[in-house]
């Protein structure tokens, strides 16, 4: 069964993103809440759609819900920048994509507490969710986002980001 790498170094911030210190994966997840920084990026297709991904059930946090197009930790001594290169390719298999840094904050629940650096991007081209990191993906209409909010469908992160920058 594959599981998160509970002994991966994560750099502990505070609420302005300047590193700290550090603490394992397992540190910043077991109720801790050390506040640890993380990227998102929100995927558009030119017509408008919002690409989600499928947690899968072997995730800590949050299995089998969808989420946001992408979502990562920033490893230790990594930039913003570099982790969310990283993580998009990782996970959706892009690499020719211009994001747009459209906020920050601060997202908190009884396990963790994150720095959220909150991007966006429009692409209209191949997406390949990781089999290993991902149970698939697809584009949703903001129709459909605002229909399934509220039902256990998507992860509370993503439904208090979209509302928060998108609806």
């Amino acid at each position: 069964m594959i599981r998160d790498n509970s002994e991966e170094r994560f750099p502990l911030v505070d609420e302005e993103g300047r590193v700290i210190g550090s603490a394992t994966r397992g540190e910043c997840h077991n109720g801790s809440r050390w506040l640890h920084p993380v990227v998102h990026l929100h995927v558009f297709n030119s017509r408008g759609e919002v690409y989600l991904q499928k947690r899968p059930e072997w995730k800590d946090i949050q299995p089998g819900k969808w989420d946001t197009s992408v979502g990562g930790h920033i490893d230790y001594g990594e930039t913003p920048e570099q982790a969310l290169t990283r993580e998009v390719r990782e996970e959706l298999g892009i690499t020719g994509f211009t994001p747009e840094r459209i906020g920050m904050y601060v997202f908190d629940s009884r396990r963790e507490s994150e720095l959220v650096y909150v991007n966006r991007t429009v692409y209209d081209g191949p997406v390949m969710p990781s089999a290993e990191e991902l149970d698939g993906g697809r584009f949703w209409t903001i129709d459909e986002i605002r229909t399934a909010m509220g039902k256990n469908i998507l992860t509370p992160n993503f439904e208090s980001e979209f509302q928060r920058f998108f609806l």
